[in-house]
């Protein structure tokens, strides 16, 4: 499904024009342990439901890799480029970024609608983009029904 980058944007401003959108300004001290890994929350971006959705998302999409020409203080700052074209995908509900403390690599935790919005995201224009930054080998992804 190819994705017109201007209507994202335009949708990503009424979203925050409804005040929908929020970033929490003190990221819960989460932390995931994955093989000797550990990956600490650094960021997160929060949409309202609105009333067609479920009250509660249906689906988490993780997605770990390590951007192959990039350090991860680059990446934290240049990962915020991308935010409104996130939050305006079908579904969106919200976004944890957690960065690896030995790896550098990244984690995006998402929550979608339902499982069917979280394997659409796969195709969408953030994260194609992102695949193309990824280095070879580094990328995987998971979806859980909650």
């Amino acid at each position: 499904m190819r994705q017109n980058p201007l209507a994202l944007l335009l949708r990503a401003l009424r979203l925050w024009q409804q005040k929908r959108v929020r970033f929490q300004t003190e990221v819960d001290s989460t932390t995931l342990v994955d093989h000797e890994e550990t990956f600490l929350a650094f960021r997160k971006v929060v949409v309202a439901p609105g009333p067609l959705q479920p009250p509660r998302p249906g689906a988490i999409f993780r997605v770990r890799f390590r951007f192959k020409n990039l350090s991860a203080t680059a990446n934290r700052w240049l990962s915020l480029i991308p935010i409104p074209l996130i939050l305006a995908q079908p579904g969106f509900r919200s976004k944890t970024w957690l960065l690896g403390t030995n790896s550098g690599d990244f984690i995006g935790s998402y929550d979608f609608d339902s499982v069917e919005t979280a394997q659409q995201y796969w195709d969408s224009l953030p994260l194609r983009m992102m695949r193309k930054r990824a280095a070879p080998g580094s990328l995987t992804s998971e979806i859980h029904q909650t």
